[in-house]
């Protein structure tokens, strides 16, 4: 029989919830350019952000957003590492069938991700069950959100 977490990852349209919020700071921004290897002073440089665009200071990196989803996942779940799954298996990032950057997030402004399993079936391969999970990153106070997707995941059992 089924767990009632993996019961939940495999049934279409089922709310999956949505993360705690998440400020983004000019440090984590300049950390994940620094890594990166990005420069852009769009991102790194509030003085040239200023000066030279329509926004009021820096913006994150859409990638930045992009690779928060694995630690949002996790808030809004609550299984923040394989070791926690209350079934014997884990994830693994399978790829995108849609990602849009919709709005930009301003440097010092909270996000959270809502997930949902999307209306199709999970399809599965031997131990793997690849699943669509749709996902909104909504910005504090703005009306549109920073970022939708359609998230592939592969669930990968043990056993």
């Amino acid at each position: 029989m089924a767990s009632e977490l993996e019961q939940i990852l495999l049934t279409p349209g089922q709310d999956l919830g949505h993360s705690e919020w998440l400020e983004i700071t000019q440090a984590m921004i300049t950390s994940f350019g620094e890594v990166t290897r990005d420069p852009d002073p769009l991102h790194m440089d509030p003085e040239w952000a200023r000066a030279n665009t329509d926004y009021e200071d820096t913006i994150a990196y859409g990638f930045l957003t992009v690779s928060l989803l694995t630690g949002l996942f996790a808030s809004a779940t609550g299984i923040s590492s394989a070791s926690e799954a209350p079934l014997p298996g884990h994830f693994l990032n399978y790829g995108f069938n849609r990602l849009r950057f919709v709005s930009p997030v301003p440097v010092n402004s909270r996000i959270r991700a809502h997930f949902r399993r999307s209306a199709e079936e999970a399809r599965r391969d031997g131990r793997k069950a690849v699943l669509t999970v749709e996902v909104s990153i909504e910005i504090e106070g703005h009306d549109q959100p920073a970022l939708v997707a359609e998230w592939l995941a592969a669930w990968v059992s043990h056993g």
